[in-house]
């Protein structure tokens, strides 16, 4: 039996996973996918403390290169649920682990458009976060796919950045705030685009030149060249196996304040996946040290 069992290899789990193993308790570390998360996406990062650059790759590799230096477990497997108890039982595709703790820190996983060669395209100019990637693009020609608040959000501070930003929004109308919506509309260099849908991408030596926009109306189609699209459509918590023994809001998220202790004695949340505001990987590793802690003070109090 493990002290405690943390579900999912981002920059929270990997944390929450240095955290307790510093503090002497036995941990296993359960990933389904790749080690270090969606950050291994990114193929230039410069918002992480103590490195003035680095690929998301190498970040990750050195977090999990630190992680195995402390001694804990991993498995590459999927979590299927959790079985609640003195004794926390996680099920997975592979067999059963037990522990005194568990910690869920699944992150959330960025909606896309499903459409052809869009997964080889991010990172080689398909982004998610204007914060992290929005300064590649200085000077240059981007997109923001979206008409909500996070859309809007990302719009606004890429034209202070980008020479041209168009938002493409498949409805006839914006869905973010009116202020927000000002706000956009009073820069120079953003066009918005309603009533369209982005239908195609455009590359060459698999990197994005550009978009296939079609019109919602009459199905016209046109191509935009641009260096970069960003997606703001939505983010899908990887909670839904976990939904019978913590709380989840309306979109899926763990319901978690700064304590990251969920209703279920003993289950944590931390990261992405919980309900927060700034979803970044400074404020995940926050959370992994946050969730850590609380954990190793549930098991010494058994």
């Amino acid at each position: 039996m493990y002290d405690i069992i943390i579900i999912g290899g981002g920059p929270a789990g990997l944390t929450a996973a240095l955290y307790a193993r510093r503090a002497d308790k036995n941990v296993l570390v359960i990933e389904k996918e790749t080690f270090g998360g969606q950050i291994t996406f990114s193929p230039k990062v410069e918002n992480i403390p103590g490195f003035l650059e680095l690929s998301g790759n190498e970040f990750a590799e050195k977090l999990v290169e630190q992680v195995i230096s402390q001694g804990a477990d991993f498995e590459s497997c999927e979590v299927l649920e959790i079985k609640d108890g003195d004794t926390k039982t996680v099920v997975t595709d592979s067999g059963e682990f037990e522990a005194k703790a568990v910690i869920i820190a699944t992150g959330a996983k960025h909606r896309t458009l499903g459409l052809p060669g869009e997964e080889e395209l991010i990172g080689e100019g398909i982004s998610f976060c204007a914060v992290c990637d929005g300064a590649f693009y200085r000077n240059k020609t981007v997109a923001v796919v979206g008409g909500g608040n996070s859309a809007l959000q990302e719009a606004i501070l890429l034209s202070d950045l980008a020479a041209k930003v168009y938002v493409i929004q498949n409805l006839d109308f914006l869905t973010g705030e009116q202020k927000l919506q000002e706000q956009l509309k009073s820069k120079d260099n953003v066009e918005i685009i309603c009533g369209t849908v982005l239908s195609g991408y455009k590359s060459k030596e698999a990197e994005l030149t550009g978009v296939t926009v079609k019109s919602e109306k009459d199905g016209t189609e046109r191509e935009i060249s641009l260096d970069g699209v960003f997606l703001a459509v939505g983010l899908i918590p990887q909670n839904e196996n976990f939904s019978d023994v913590i709380e989840l809001d309306e979109r899926g998220y763990a319901k978690a304040d700064e304590t990251c202790k969920t209703k279920a004695k003993g289950i944590f949340t931390a990261g992405d996946c919980r309900t927060k505001r700034i979803r970044q990987v400074a404020t995940a590793a926050a959370d992994g040290a946050v969730a850590a802690l609380a954990a190793c003070d549930y098991v010494d109090s058994l």
